[in-house]
């Protein structure tokens, strides 16, 4: 079964690299993002208080941006999970034109188990946002020292520990959507219900995290839904290691056990789901 799930990952991610046109598209995106959107609709607090006295910023953004200095670092930060999820959005859809295509007929013909086929076409759609959610946080990084462009100010002592809590909420929100999207495409048999899907999934999760809303702009139902949104969880886990913990509740590694739990309840639905699905070929 190992060899197996290594050949085909090899081949899954082989397909990927020979097409640079998605991969400068996925590179593209949250640099548009970065650069229009954010620098866009950057807050300036002193707008909005009467004396706007460092402390009374400071309070600002403690209670509008969650203890970023300013927006567009709380931005940055929810980009890294907005990219996590949009960048799994056509793992289904590439098994959908596999089985229009036949691929994926003749893969489940050959002797490698169910596990490993599924196994390695997540494997290779996790790969993707992963390597995109760094990038956006290393893009982000760079822009704050360039003249004329925000960018990511941290604020926070960040250590081994905090780059590893980062590291892992990016690993199990990818995970999760790579899961769930996978499924999909595995379930579904036509593009058009796939898309119409996963946008009926994938908005209403995004819309209502606050991976790009200022947390207090939000009215007090929307901040509930949130705070159990696993985009916000991850998040949440990201902005507290780089900005630090005083507009948090609880540390980070209790909204990482929290977005675990997602991960892991998405996983074993995936397993139930795709099971019947991928079973012997008749």
């Amino acid at each position: 079964m190992f060899r197996e799930l290594v050949s085909l990952t090899r081949r899954e991610v082989l397909k990927l690299g020979r097409n640079p046109a998605a991969i400068f598209t996925g590179l593209l995106l949250p640099v548009l993002y970065l650069v229009l959107f954010g620098n866009g609709f950057s807050i300036n607090p002193s707008n909005f208080l009467q004396n706007p006295t460092p402390a009374a910023i400071q309070a600002f953004n403690v209670a509008y941006f969650r203890g970023a200095p300013n927006y567009y670092s709380y931005f940055a930060v929810g980009m890294v999970g907005f990219t996590a999820v949009t960048a799994t959005l056509f793992i289904g859809a590439n098994v959908i034109f596999d089985k229009l295509f036949g691929i994926f007929k003749r893969v489940r013909g050959t002797p490698a188990p169910a596990a490993s086929i599924f196994g390695a076409r997540l494997i290779a759609g996790t790969l993707q946002p992963i390597l995109l959610s760094f990038f956006v946080i290393a893009l982000a990084l760079l822009f704050f020292h360039v003249p004329g462009l925000h960018g990511l100010d941290v604020t926070a002592s960040v250590g081994f520990v905090q780059v590893a809590e980062i590291a892992a909420a990016i690993v199990l929100l990818s995970g999760m959507f790579a899961t769930l999207f996978l499924t999909f495409g595995i379930l579904i048999d036509t593009p058009q219900t796939y898309f119409a899907t996963i946008n009926l999934v994938n908005l209403p999760i995004l819309l209502t995290s606050d991976a790009l809303y200022p947390w207090g702009s939000m009215p007090d139902w929307l901040r509930t839904v949130s705070s159990y949104n696993p985009v916000s969880l991850a998040v949440n886990t990201m902005r507290e290691c780089l900005f630090g913990s005083a507009a948090y509740p609880y540390p980070p590694a209790v909204y990482l056990g929290a977005l675990a739990v997602w991960t892991a309840a998405f996983v074993i639905l995936a397993i139930v789901l795709v099971r019947r699905a991928l079973g012997p070929v008749a």
